[in-house]
């Protein structure tokens, strides 16, 4: 039995976590532990996440997974969650993180000239980690594997079933959940976008990452990182 912890805190997107979890619990095998500090229940965008292991209390995995979500930011402002991640992280065969969860894994310094993704929109702020921003759907470096935004979870999860029990495991995976991306908008991305809806997200999102840039220079100059003024 080889067992995945996933690592939950406030302000996680559940969708990043969600989709990864239902593919990887449905292989036999693999045992998906729910994690958060003290055991904490966990809300999401209106959804409640409760009966959790405690994050502290889990003494090794093979794959540590590391969701993100606008929560990211206090997250890596937050020692013991850093400390218990750091820990996981020293003895699991994989390490791993859905978009702005690589963040996490910067500030627990994870990242020191690691390729990695991220969300978009967040991506370069890899930088002040040591991190080089890789902008594909998947990235491996290593025993490192991360993930862009959101939904690329569920891409994160087939690729670890694949390196775990082969591709005909994943690919059986994908189809028993009928994974057939086709969505009805080219959107999904800033190349692909409107301009116009571009420019509306960019605006919306603006005030929480100016938060953000600031936080984790912080974060990152605690670390004893060099600011990287473009970013």
């Amino acid at each position: 039995m080889q067992t995945v912890v996933i690592a939950l805190y406030e302000g996680v997107t559940h969708l990043d976590f969600t989709g990864p979890h239902q593919f990887l619990s449905g292989i036999p095998g693999l045992e998906v532990v729910v994690a958060s500090l003290d055991a904490r229940p966990i809300e999401s965008h209106g959804l409640h996440f409760a009966h959790l292991a405690d994050l502290e209390g889990q003494q090794a995995c093979d794959i540590l997974c590391v969701p993100g979500g606008l929560g990211c930011v206090p997250a890596m402002e937050d020692p013991r969650l850093l400390r218990a991640v750091r820990a996981l992280a020293e003895r699991a065969g994989y390490v791993t993180s859905i978009c702005t969860g690589s963040l996490i894994l910067g500030a627990a310094g994870l990242l020191r000239g690691r390729r990695a993704a991220c969300h978009w929109a967040w991506r370069e702020l890899l930088r002040e980690f040591g991190a080089i921003p890789d902008p594909a759907r998947v990235v491996r470096d290593g025993r490192l594997i991360t993930g862009g935004g959101v939904t690329a979870g569920i891409d994160l999860a087939l690729s670890i079933v694949a390196e775990l029990r082969g591709v005909e495991v994943a690919q059986a995976a994908q189809l028993l959940l009928e994974y057939a991306p086709d969505p009805p908008f080219d959107a999904g991305l800033p190349e692909t976008a409107p301009a116009a809806v571009r420019q509306a997200v960019e605006a919306r999102m603006r005030p929480a990452l100016l938060d953000a840039l600031g936080r984790t220079r912080a974060v990152a100059r605690e670390l004893g990182f060099t600011i990287h003024q473009e970013a």
